[in-house]
């Protein structure tokens, strides 16, 4: 087991404890929303935060610099709305 690992139980219900030092570590706050996935045999747990930071770098590549797909949708639904 490596340092980021930590045997713990499930609990009734199916509860899991993650201890303080990796909720800290991943930004996890009482209240605050996670995906699980399971992957490979492991449960991975991940925050909106990282997801977004994820989808953020995939997309990265796509994207040409100066250029706002907000405002080619805003501009494209204008366009729609004036054919009506």
């Amino acid at each position: 087991m490596n340092q980021d690992s930590i045997k713990t139980k499930v609990t009734q219900g199916g509860r899991i404890v993650i201890p303080a030092r990796m909720r800290d570590a991943l930004g996890i706050k009482v209240g605050k929303n996670v995906t699980l996935t399971l992957k490979n045999g492991s449960l991975e747990i991940t925050t909106r935060d990282e997801a977004l930071r994820r989808i953020e770098e995939m997309m990265k590549p796509h994207i040409n610099p100066g250029r706002s797909v907000v405002d080619e949708l805003i501009a494209e639904r204008r366009r729609e709305a004036q054919n009506e």
